[in-house]
């Protein structure tokens, strides 16, 4: 019952959320006009049904819905999108969508620069018109590039930081991590940031061993989507839990940037 009620939920919210915006101007792909009927733009993001453009960026592609999510098929290339989720996943690589993929009159409805991206191809916006230009697709290069020592130590300090915590807050965790590596307060990579061990160190999990355990499915899917530049923490470099802190510096010191779960993200 609960997950007919959460299913009967989300539908209702990617219901409203298709009736709030507003249409999408006119859609070309590889110069042929195609008919994109419901497309629309959410969010200064402009969403089009995936069926149609997959289809028409590759001829050969087989586009189904499996279970819970539409699936686009074609020789090298395998790309997943389900309703609800803020990103995709393109021949195991994650593409962050942050407004979400939606569901609206029975179409998946997607971004049309994430989907580009996942099909190997490019968009041009014509801002006076609205109109969008989808060009190439004839191949897709979507391995996984953001992976390595990176999501190794990334996807394990989300997860030990914060395993409990809903997506928006593992990716809000690793954004610290990232924002750091791009400040020059603080290391230059990633594993620098995590084992920094100025003032006794900067993460609790490296001073107690947990930043060694398996991360969870989640966590590796969080560390993914930072990495392709998902972000829900802004500029935060500190992050705390008020209840279980026992040094309140960054509280006191540093402005309030938002709060996901039970962690306080601070710039």
């Amino acid at each position: 019952m609960k997950k007919i009620l959460a299913a009967a939920a989300l539908a209702a919210l990617l219901t409203a959320q298709a009736a709030a915006a507003s249409p999408a101007g006119s859609l070309t792909v590889n110069g042929a006009p195609v008919e994109a009927a419901g497309s629309y733009v959410h969010q200064n993001t402009t969403y089009v049904p995936l069926r149609a453009v997959a289809e028409a960026l590759r001829p050969d592609a087989v586009v189904a819905w499996e279970t819970d999510r539409a699936a686009i098929r074609a020789d090298g290339l395998e790309v997943t999108a389900r309703p609800g989720d803020t990103y995709i996943r393109a021949n195991g690589r994650t593409l962050a969508a942050p407004h979400g993929v939606h569901l609206s009159a029975g179409r998946t409805l997607v971004p049309v620069r994430v989907l580009a991206e996942a099909m190997g191809a490019s968009v041009h916006w014509n801002s006076a018109t609205g109109a969008v230009s989808v060009v190439g697709g004839a191949s897709a290069d979507t391995t996984e590039t953001a992976g390595g020592d990176d999501l190794y130590w990334l996807s394990r300090i989300i997860s030990a930081e914060s395993r409990g915590e809903p997506l928006e807050g593992q990716i809000a965790v690793g954004n610290v991590v990232l924002n750091r590596v791009a400040s020059a307060d603080f290391p230059d990579t990633i594993y620098g940031v995590i084992f920094d061990d100025r003032w006794g160190g900067q993460f609790t999990p490296v001073r107690n061993g947990t930043i060694y355990q398996e991360p969870s499915a989640r966590s590796v899917e969080a560390a993914r989507l930072c990495l392709s530049g998902a972000n829900t923490a802004g500029e935060s470099l500190y992050f705390l839990a008020p209840a279980l802190a026992t040094n309140h510096w960054v509280m006191e010191n540093r402005t309030h940037v938002v709060t996901i779960g039970s962690h306080w993200f601070y710039k």
